[in-house]
């Protein structure tokens, strides 16, 4: 109890609104978008609009401890009793709708945006913590599709046998090294995991909704051998893949050095090599996220904030 106690003075003082095991907070696009400002690369990808957008995580905790992740709590957060979906969703679409209150008053705001931002459009369950450890994930995302909103789920695919049931508008598995040894390194998991990783990459092969392998690279730890990267991906045959540097932000500063972060011109480099390994198409790249999409070009990517 003390060890949670901790971890949601800390989170709440980070500008997180705490709603059960699960938390929700707007992210840095939402604030420029607001002021009428360029938007995240969800929105250059795929139409999805930064202020219609919810950050959301449906519980806290995590089974791996990754050396890049960003979170400002080092340790797994304990969950005693999960939310049902219901009061969950509205604590956040609460909480959502408080963060947005601040902006009435500025006079910075784009009035137009907010009024768009207070009805939302999609939820993104990435904010942090794996969300396949919430008991009610699939009610939740049936939930939130019966609500009018679109859904990302973003998954380090440990729990297979919860992604096959599950449906959201757009699946991620982040997939972090090419290999068993490499994973170890990057992602320190808490248990053994890859054979389950590995099977979560079949599943995706037969999934019914759209489908996105996500890389995170880090200069001098996993960003090298893109033909193997291609192998393990090809299992998978998703509709995208996308390829992200490496942020130096958070906790992860006391792990990685600024010198760990790719440049854009980078990871493009790398993307090319894993597009080419794939038979894939590089079709978009966001420079300041120095991030970059290849795609199988079975699917349009544009949702433009369809429900």
């Amino acid at each position: 109890m003390p060890q949670q106690n901790q971890a949601a003075e800390t989170l709440t003082r980070q500008g997180y609104h705490l709603v059960g095991g699960g938390a929700v907070k707007p992210c840095l696009w939402l604030n420029r978008a607001m002021r009428g400002g360029d938007q995240c690369y969800k929105h250059h990808f795929y139409g999805i609009s930064s202020h219609r957008c919810v950050q959301m995580t449906p519980t806290l905790e995590c089974n791996h401890h990754c050396l890049h992740c960003w979170r400002p709590i080092d340790d797994p957060v304990p969950v005693k009793e999960h939310m049902e979906p219901a009061e969950l969703l509205d604590g956040i679409l609460l909480g959502q709708q408080e963060f947005l209150s601040g902006y009435g008053g500025a006079k910075t705001t784009d009035l137009e945006r907010l009024a768009e931002a207070r009805e939302p459009k999609h939820v993104a369950l990435s904010l942090m913590g794996e969300p396949t450890l919430y008991p009610y994930l699939k009610e939740l995302i049936e939930l939130i599709r019966k609500r009018g909103m679109t859904t990302f789920v973003v998954s380090n695919a440990t729990n297979p046998e919860v992604l096959a049931d599950l449906l959201p508008t757009q699946l991620y598995l982040s997939l972090n090294a090419p290999d068993e040894e490499l994973y170890r390194r990057v992602c320190r998991p808490a248990a053994e995991h890859w054979q389950r990783i590995l099977e979560s990459l079949d599943i995706i092969k037969q999934h019914r909704c759209r489908s996105v392998i996500r890389m995170t690279l880090v200069r001098g730890l996993n960003m090298e051998r893109p033909e193997d990267y291609a192998r393990l991906i090809a299992r998978a045959e998703p509709d995208f893949v996308e390829v992200k540097s490496y942020m130096h932000l958070g906790r992860s500063r006391d792990r990685l050095t600024r010198e760990a972060m790719p440049q854009h011109y980078e990871i493009l480099e790398f993307a090319r090599s894993l597009g080419e390994a794939l038979g894939y198409e590089l079709k978009a790249d966001v420079p300041l996220s120095r991030v970059a999409l290849l795609s199988s070009k079975r699917v349009e990517r544009n949702l433009l904030d369809k429900s």
